[in-house]
């Protein structure tokens, strides 16, 4: 039944410590100064966060047993696939506001910092739901799939961040500044505060993040019924979507197939919780699955670029756009 969790309140106030200790040792120690975040550091961050999220899930292992640990496992497989694709975003977000590379990393900190927050109210809401209106099981179900069926068909389009909703209206009510003044997010002038381009770029990332989590967290409660999986997963899996951004930036036009890929995965998540009434699919075959179509998609896409020299026709417009950004590694 959903609502049933093994997140005792001792469980969860030890988790939200000891992510919230992570996060000051985070900024607090290792970013305490700006700097640009340099591909060994962003490798050696995305490492620990990972061996974190295993080491978690070892101890899931060790007192819930295998059953548990495999729903984890699981969930944190889609959730951080899933969030690759976002990371195109964020390139984007940064490209438009003009972010230098030393400042990207707060932008990412803060608004990582509000996505926990969101996504746990997300998360309390969709598992209320779900308990108590078991039919909202098949909307979450025909919204992935149709979201699966748009990714597949989506074409790279320039978003429109000027023309968006929200920085629309910032701009409307409140004074900015075009100009940069370094970490600071608001700035005053003449008697009156002034919010920056790096607070837009926040605000932005942070609604792209709450887009996202409409689809990722239905994914993974269809993997899961357990609220505490189900928002850990989440969130060892956003946690290192920082250093996975610093990582993998530069070279993201070299997955071309990685959106037909999540498509498919969103397909068949969406599926099972549709016929969920009926078929109960073994969370074993559904890693299986999941696993092999990203890998699969990966393997494509690397191989493509390997035999022609050259990234895909169908990324040519991100190439472009990564090609005027300084990542710590770029594939030319």
């Amino acid at each position: 039944m959903y609502g049933e969790s093994i997140g005792s309140p001792t469980l969860i106030i030890g988790f939200v410590v000891f992510i919230l200790a992570m996060l000051g040792l985070d900024l607090g120690v290792f970013h305490r100064k700006q700097h640009k975040v340099s591909f060994r550091e962003a490798l050696i961050w995305s490492a620990v966060w990972v061996s974190l999220a295993m080491v978690f899930n070892l101890g899931v292992y060790i007192w819930f047993g295998s059953g548990i640990a495999l729903e984890f496992f699981t969930g944190y497989v889609i959730e951080k696939a899933l969030s690759v694709d976002n990371l195109f975003v964020f390139v984007a977000i940064f490209a438009y506001f003009n972010i230098a590379p030393k400042w990207q990393h707060r932008v990412l900190f803060w608004g990582i910092l509000g996505a926990l927050v969101m996504r746990a109210v997300f998360i309390v809401v969709g598992g209320a739901m779900l308990t108590h209106f078991h039919w909202t099981m098949y909307l979450f179900g025909g919204v992935l799939i149709l979201t699966g069926i748009k990714l597949f068909f989506q074409k790279h389009q320039e978003i429109a961040i000027d023309r968006t909703l929200i920085v629309r209206g910032l701009k409307r009510f409140f004074p900015m500044t075009d100009k940069h003044h370094g970490a600071r997010f608001f700035i005053k002038q003449g008697g009156r505060w002034f919010i920056t381009p790096l607070f837009l770029a926040l605000v932005t990332v942070e609604v792209s993040d709450l887009v996202f989590a409409v689809d990722s967290i239905p994914a993974v409660f269809a993997i899961t019924s357990d609220p505490f999986i189900v928002f850990t997963s989440n969130i060892f899996a956003i946690l290192g979507l920082r250093s996975l951004y610093f990582l993998l930036a530069g070279m993201l036009d070299r997955f071309c197939y990685l959106k037909v890929g999540l498509a498919t995965v969103l397909v068949f998540v969406g599926l099972k919780m549709l016929v969920s009434g009926i078929v109960k699919i073994p969370i074993l075959l559904s890693l299986g699955v999941i696993g092999g179509v990203l890998a699969g998609s990966v393997i494509a896409s690397l191989w493509v670029v390997r035999k022609r020299g050259e990234v895909a026709s169908e990324c040519q417009a991100d190439k472009e756009l990564l090609d005027k950004k300084d990542f710590p590694m770029k594939v030319k």
